[in-house]
């Protein structure tokens, strides 16, 4: 059992195989190959994961800010290098996280139970 933070605007999870949502479901409990490199990490949400508050869904920052998320990517004396890894991450992206391929993932997100409160007297 993994514990995730989903906005509550984002739209539910579809089936597995149906096209991709923007839930983020996938994303928040782990990063894919390309979210590992760009984490820095191999558990726990993507750093490249952002947040379309105005279409109200969750996109991948490889594919719709490179930049950004090579910038945040690299240590600050590297930075200046962004532009370079950038361009060929706005080239292959989308293969490399299998955009449009449908929903890959199997999980399953429950509702957390709703809260109690005891009051002693």
């Amino acid at each position: 059992m993994q514990t995730i933070l989903i906005h509550p605007a984002a739209p539910s999870k579809p089936p597995e195989g149906a096209p991709c949502n923007g839930c983020g479901v996938c994303c928040l409990a782990q990063p894919c190959p390309v979210g590992m490199l760009l984490s820095r990490r191999r558990h726990g949400a993507c750093g490249a994961l952002r947040w379309e508050a105005a279409q109200a869904v969750y996109r991948c920052g490889a594919i719709t800010a490179p930049r950004a998320a090579v910038v945040v990517a690299l240590p600050p004396w590297l930075r200046w290098l962004a532009p370079v890894p950038a361009a060929l991450l706005k080239r292959l992206a989308r293969r490399w996280v299998a955009a449009g391929q449908g929903c890959d993932s199997d999980l399953q997100p429950l509702s957390p139970p709703p809260a109690t409160t005891t009051i002693h007297s």
